[in-house]
């Protein structure tokens, strides 16, 4: 005789100030709950590494699984704050998150891809191109990432880009790591045509088209990916609100495609570029700005209350610019849009 499996008890996850209602239960995370729902929360890593998904509870309970200090700390956690990729609901919950709207996200799909181009731009990166089936189109917004799922179920995300609207391919920008178990083989064994299964989009780093602020986009290295689709994107809208790129690397190869940034200026008068070198070697004769790059947003707009700001690359980076930028330069906590790039190391490293 079998005995049927008790269905895990339903909360209701409300969140303020859209509105947006959705359930969850006590065995899967707030996170996975509202992406499986099309719930557009905040979020980068999905593995409490980032604390990309971090927002205030205002009511009900909640129980967190692992994750790293660095992305919720005792303290916060004492005070009210959650990371929703790894907190279950108790009770009924609400949650306070600003950068929620009552937009659905766009469905979530497995599918295959094949290899049709790469090519290595830096001593470090490969620009890798992918081709979609032709019968299922993968929708997302500029900004955000998909997942190559690897044969032994591991996972590792890569943001697209290139804007939607320059499809059906898709470009990725990949940074080697040594002994890294993808890049090692993107950089060693990789061929055209291989077959890679991927899964997207994910992420809620995408700019936002209902506002006329000003915009700050600040990379570091490979962070460029992101905010490359995000300029293409603009261009193609029409979107003339006045932006800047800030892009930072340790030396100017790093800054792998400042010549496609060049072109775009040529064509967008909207658009400023800031590179910022922070270990540049006299061989190098680099006359151009230097230091660190979230720095030299501060120095150049001090005020930064009326901006909105999108931040993608290191952990490092992403977390200096949103305290500087929040305690020292005004800019609202919910103006700051961000996906830090977390490595395996990084998130292994708790």
């Amino acid at each position: 005789m079998t005995h049927p499996v008790p269905t895990p008890q339903a909360f209701s996850v409300t969140v303020q100030p859209s509105g947006r209602v959705f359930a969850a239960t006590a065995i899967e995370s707030i996170l996975a709950a509202g992406i499986r729902q099309g719930i557009g929360l905040p979020y980068g890593c999905k593995d409490g590494a980032c604390g990309s998904c971090k927002c205030k509870k205002l009511e009900g309970m909640v129980f967190h699984g692992p994750h790293q200090s660095k992305a919720l700390s005792e303290e916060e956690e004492a005070a009210g704050l959650v990371l929703t990729c790894c907190a279950m609901p108790l009770t009924d919950v609400v949650l306070e998150s600003r950068q929620v709207t009552d937009e659905s996200a766009f469905p979530i799909k497995k599918m295959p891809s094949r290899v049709t181009t790469l090519e290595k731009v830096s001593s470090d990166v490969m620009v890798l191109k992918l081709q979609l089936p032709a019968n299922d189109t993968l929708r997302y917004h500029p900004g955000q990432y998909i997942e190559f799922i690897l044969r032994d179920g591991a996972r590792r995300s890569y943001s697209m880009a290139n804007a939607p609207h320059t499809g059906p391919a898709v470009e990725l920008h990949i940074r080697h790591m040594p002994g890294g178990k993808f890049t090692d083989h993107v950089f060693g064994t990789m061929k055209e045509k291989e077959i890679q299964r991927i899964e997207g989009p994910y992420g809620s780093f995408f700019l936002r088209e209902d506002s006329d602020k000003p915009i700050v986009l600040l990379a570091s290295g490979t962070g460029f990916a992101p905010i490359k689709a995000i300029i293409e994107h603009m261009q193609h809208k029409a979107i003339t609100r006045p932006a800047t790129l800030y892009w930072g690397g340790r030396r100017p190869g790093d800054l792998y495609l400042s010549d496609w940034v060049q072109a775009q200026l040529a064509v967008m008068p909207n658009l400023r570029f800031v590179p910022v070198i922070s270990d540049a070697l006299p061989e190098d004769a680099w006359t151009g700005r230097t230091g660190f790059v979230h720095q030299a947003v501060l120095q150049d707009l001090p005020d930064l209350s009326g901006h909105e700001v999108y931040a993608c690359g290191a952990p490092i980076v992403v977390d200096s610019a949103q305290a500087a930028y929040i305690a020292q330069a005004g800019l609202p906590p919910e103006a700051f849009f961000a996906d830090a790039f977390t490595s395996e190391a990084d998130k292994a490293a708790a």
